[in-house]
This record gives structure tokens, sequence and C-alpha cells, in this order.
């Protein structure tokens, strides 16, 4: 489970988060995401809709991290290992949140393994 201070903050976050994964040769791919949940008070996920890069670098094993900020301006970022579900519990959860005009092909998710506020490890 994640810390309570994260959970109280992700209540409270802005609604894009950027998620940052990394292909092969070592290069960071960053997008914005707005279609995302906290599961069980464990893992985020976030749904594909639209994911390109993301996907290919999800396909060949890449760790990743989510930044997100609160409306009261305090950054969280959580990294860790990532899997990918087209059914199933996490897929299932994706598509109740995720609105039914975006596609919604797959969820990702992040167990996250590290968190931290700033340069503060939060786990």
């Amino acid at each position: 489970m994640l810390p309570n201070t994260i959970i109280e903050a992700w209540k409270n976050k802005q609604p894009a988060i950027v998620l940052t994964t990394v292909d092969e040769q070592g290069m960071p791919n960053s997008i914005y995401a707005t279609c995302t949940d906290l599961y069980q008070d464990n893992e985020i996920v976030i749904a594909n809709n639209y994911f390109d890069k993301t996907k290919q670098n999800i396909d060949t094993g890449t760790k990743a991290s989510v930044l997100f900020i609160t409306e009261q301006g305090k950054s969280y970022q959580l990294k860790g290992e990532v899997s990918y579900h087209t059914e199933g519990a996490y897929y299932d959860f994706m598509k109740a949140f995720n609105p039914v005009k975006h596609p919604g092909h797959g969820a990702l998710v992040l167990h996250a393994q590290t968190g931290f506020s700033g340069q503060e490890q939060l786990f």
C-alpha cells in the first residue's frame, strides 16, 4: 500500500499527470495522461487511449515514473515496474473510470517501488 501522504495527495492532484517510460536505447518518452486512477490505494492505473511510443516502451520491458502535482502546487513522483493489461481486474477498473469517448485499449499499471515529494523520499 502506498503511504497515506501520497494517497491523500492523489485525491487533490491536478487533472493531468506526466508518465515517463524509456525505450531500449535508454531514451525517455514523457506524455501527459488525464485518464488515471488509484487502484486499491496501491497502484496507479493509466488508460491507454492513444499510446504510441509509450506502448512500444511497455512492450520492451520499460520501468516508468509518474509525476503529479496537487492543487496546492506540491509535486510527487512515483517510480517502478509496469504491467499492461487488456483483460482482468486492472482492465475492468480502467474501463470503469475511462470516459466512453476514449478507446481504452489497455491499462498500464505502475507498481511503485519508490516515491518522492521534491527531494524527500517517502518510501
